[in-house]
């Protein structure tokens, strides 16, 4: 095969022969490998042979079929099949080529748990592993917060964890403002405390209709019998209810379980706005800037997003859009196999649904006027550093690094990054500190932290063309600290990465900083300096990030070294220990009889923990 033959439209040709008719996902790779572009097609021969004629394709495509080094293919069923195949891809493999949604955070769930005697009202996140009932996804932990805030007002429902419901003696704050019932101390019997989760179970199901005619004739009830004081607490709870049931633009009527998805477009860029309802109530919103090229149109980011949302999370029935989407049937179908019923999707052209997706329209507006602006703030702010620290053009991503520690021990690096969209946090990392260190020697942290983070640069990325290599590094420091991470460069053979190490100023004060770069002498900012509050920011970003990482550490290692330590005690005992007793502390305290009765801990296993905690002590003793 000749070089011609082996890139670009010869590889696609070549691979035309063995390609199936039927449906699939297409991948385009490049010479080393990397996802250039992920496709689906009902007919893979076909839509594969469209590339192999680039002076009909966009720019864009013609650029993707020149740096084509292979192709591979996944059959597929059927057409949707193939259409959820290509989102799970796209997701994960991040082709350059394609339209990205950038959603890495995972949403926040309302628990109803269903493993006590009296239920708990809780926030949730992760693998829904544990037993109760799930509502839900909600925009944010704000979002969640609020509606167990509702929630405590009508229903009273506990918050507490069970560790600390176990160990009440008297009501807590939240049972004197009315927010609790106080099961933990027996204020409320059990069969009372079951109406109430059922009442809640019924709102969050839809059904807050049915739980106030209920509460209305309980409070009639309670006043015919000169109950007046349970009366006027079903009273508030009813006025609770109303308040957070009322129907409106933000909290829709007719509307029981749909998202509603709009689009605005602007300066070659997109903002897709999500709002969630469930059970006819609004669970948040959240704005989404997917990574796509100029001049793509509204119908064809609309519809990646929406494959892509979706791929792991499952649909609602109804999906209100405020454009038509490319293929819409198409989605519609594959959403509906992955949710195991029907999903409609639909661009609602008049009434209170309209009026929804236009509230959603104008803050997609909204939120993407204000990224831009931002994006133009952050640009000059950018430029200027790039003059001040004389950089051939504004650096697009800037990686601050700092340490935390006590005496040498718990040693911990970081490194965050920004740019221009501001703080990247998903490429932020923490360093565990792996060499031996004499106390306070943080420039041997610096050097480890440096060394490890641009060894696997050059390992994974040698030729800087990935985009992680940084254009400007700063450093947590003065001149010590710039020539121990100048030398740790050297000694990698790493060039043209500007350095700057950050000095605080007398008295620790900020605004008096000192500047540090090789070949100059230290300078100061003028004191109100956009790029110093901006150098600032990051370095206090840095700064607050190595503190939490720490922290953390500590915290995990404390307690990894008082139970881990001692024979016998796996994860499962060392989680019955803690939930029995609450914390460390709790168990350290613990008399032999009190170890006895967790359960799992037997009576050799309960004479260990206790001759661990209390060396020397007798534990024969009948009345320990």
């Amino acid at each position: 095969m000749s070089d011609l033959d082996s890139i670009g439209p010869g590889v696609i040709e070549a691979a035309l022969t063995t390609l199936p008719s039927g449906p699939g996902v297409y991948r385009m790779l490049d010479a080393a490998g990397e996802a250039l572009y992920v496709g689906k097609a009902r007919s893979l021969k076909k839509r594969v042979a469209a590339y192999t004629q680039p002076a009909r394709l966009p720019e864009r495509l013609r650029r993707m079929v020149a740096e084509t080094a292979s192709l591979e293919v996944v059959t597929t069923h059927t057409e949707p099949e193939a259409l959820l195949l290509e989102a799970n891809l796209i997701k994960r493999l991040k082709p350059r080529y394609n339209i990205l949604l950038r959603d890495d955070k995972s949403y926040p769930w309302l628990l109803l748990t269903e493993d006590h005697p009296f239920p708990q009202i809780t926030k949730h996140r992760g693998a829904q592993t544990r037993k109760g009932s799930y509502w839900g996804p909600f925009a944010s932990a704000w979002s969640v917060n609020q509606t167990i805030q509702a929630l405590q007002r009508v229903f009273l429902l506990r918050t507490c964890a069970d560790t600390v419901f176990a160990t009440r003696t008297r009501p807590c704050l939240l049972h004197q403002i009315k927010r609790c019932s106080a099961p933990c101390v027996g204020r409320i019997s059990p069969e009372d405390y079951a109406s109430l989760v059922g009442q809640a179970r019924a709102f969050l199901s839809g059904r807050s209709g049915t739980v106030q005619r209920d509460l209305a004739a309980e409070m009639e009830t309670a006043s015919a019998a000169l109950e007046f004081e349970r009366a006027a607490a079903i009273r508030d709870r009813i006025r609770g209810l109303t308040h957070i049931q009322g129907s409106d633009v933000i909290n829709p009527g007719s509307i029981a379980d749909a998202d509603i998805i709009a689009i605005h477009q602007a300066a070659g860029q997109s903002c897709v706005q999500v709002f969630f309802i469930r059970g006819g109530r609004n669970n948040g919103n959240r704005s989404f800037f997917p990574a796509q090229a100029r001049g793509e149109q509204a119908a064809d980011v609309l519809g990646a997003f929406i494959s892509q949302f979706y791929d792991d999370k499952t649909p609602p029935p109804s999906i209100l859009l405020s454009h038509s989407v490319t293929e819409s049937s198409l989605i519609g179908e594959a959403l509906s196999l992955k949710a195991g019923r029907k999903v409609e999707l639909a661009v609602p052209a008049r009434g209170e649904k309209h009026d929804v997706v236009l509230h959603a329209e104008i803050n997609a507006r909204e939120a993407l006027e204000r990224k831009l602006a931002e994006s133009a703030g952050q640009a000059k702010l950018l430029a200027a550093t790039a003059e001040i620290f004389g950089l051939d053009q504004s650096p697009m991503r800037i990686e601050v690094y700092d340490n935390s520690h006590i005496m040498g021990t718990s040693a911990y690096g970081v490194m965050i990054v920004a740019g221009p969209d501001g703080l990247a946090k998903s490429a932020y990392r923490k360093f565990t500190i792996k060499g031996s260190l004499t106390p306070g020697d943080d420039f041997a942290m610096m050097r480890e932290v440096l060394t490890r983070r641009f060894s696997r640069a050059i390992a994974e990325d040698p030729d800087r063309s990935e985009g992680t290599w940084p254009d400007l590094v700063l450093i947590d420091g003065g001149a010590g600290q710039l020539s121990a991470a100048q030398s740790v460069l050297d000694d990698l053979g790493v060039q043209n990465i500007p350095l700057v190490a950050i000095a605080k100023g007398p008295d620790r004060d900020a605004g008096r900083e000192w500047f540090h770069l090789a070949g100059r002498s230290p300078f100061q900012l003028p004191e109100r300096d956009p790029v110093l509050y901006f150098l600032q920011r990051l370095r206090d970003e840095a700064h607050r990030f190595a503190i939490a990482t720490h922290r953390s550490g500590r915290s995990k290692k404390i307690t990894r070294s008082e139970l881990d330590e001692i024979p016998g005690i796996g994860a499962s005992r060392k989680r019955a220990l803690l939930n029995h007793f609450g914390s460390v502390r709790g168990v350290k305290q613990a008399g032999l009889r009190d170890l006895e009765a967790v359960i799992g801990i037997n009576r050799a296993v309960a004479r260990m923990i206790y001759a661990h905690f209390n060396p020397g002590t007798h534990i024969d003793q009948p009345s320990l």
